[in-house]
């Protein structure tokens, strides 16, 4: 069974958008996944097909309307009961690497994207299994790109699509860490060059400077993410040293 998205949209001229080129575009054209669009504005009931109105209590922008987009998720969840349903709004917890693998070990999943002011909150009072989640702080024009950004997070590591099986696991966030730094030829450019445990073909001391490395960037870059790794404080990212 090949992992199956639907996405629910006000935009379904988005979809696959960049994933039907590269990686994904391949795995698309095998059938390792498909991607079905929902239009969200089919599912209104007046003749001018109203998918948001005003805010409660005044101010700018407009509101998606709660029962038109429940009943627009009600269609997704018929058709696939057993995929978990996604919206996405800067309301949402950031989605982790940890829950992108989860997904990507399913059947699929639906990505309801947001737009406007975001949506009526009575609809996740109403469908609590709905999974609010945001790619960070920051704001989009749209949930569709952020629908994207998932679904190519997900895409990457279902069986096959990515070459070497070791590509999904050695990469930021897949242990708690950043990926170490990267290097390729040429050996030297302008005055810079390869650390020479890279050249050195012993790989054991390889796999510890990367160790190394991944920890110091970690607490340098990621405070936040080395505090969850330690489970304690640790000192200063600007106190750490590494040697190269």
């Amino acid at each position: 069974m090949s992992f199956a998205a639907t996405i629910l949209t006000l935009y379904p001229e988005m979809f696959p958008g960049p994933l039907g080129v590269s990686l994904a575009g391949r795995a698309l054209e095998r059938g390792d996944w498909s991607c079905e669009t929902l239009q969200i504005r089919d599912f209104a009931t007046d003749k001018h097909r109203t998918v948001d109105d005003t805010p409660a209590g005044g101010g700018a922008g407009m509101v998606l309307k709660c029962d038109v987009v429940a009943a627009a998720v009600d269609r997704a969840v018929e058709l696939r009961p057993e995929a978990p349903v996604l919206a996405m709004t800067p309301r949402g917890a950031p989605i982790s690497q940890a829950r992108i693998r989860a997904i990507a070990d399913g059947p699929g999943l639906t990505l309801l994207c947001g737009r406007f002011e975001g949506f009526d909150e009575r609809l996740f009072e109403a469908r609590p299994a709905i999974e609010q989640v945001s790619l960070g702080d920051l704001v989009l024009s749209g949930g569709e790109p952020a629908a994207l950004a998932i679904l190519d997070a997900c895409i990457r590591l279902l069986p096959g699509v990515m070459g070497a099986p070791s590509s999904g696991t050695e990469e930021s966030f897949e242990n708690g860490l950043l990926e170490y730094p990267q290097y390729t030829r040429p050996q030297q450019w302008e005055g810079r060059t390869i650390p020479e445990v890279l050249r050195s073909g012993d790989h054991a001391k390889i796999a510890a400077w990367r160790q190394s490395r991944s920890e110091h960037d970690t607490r340098l870059r990621r405070p936040d993410l080395w505090e969850c790794r330690s489970g304690v404080r640790d000192q200063p990212a600007s106190g750490a040293r590494h040697k190269d």
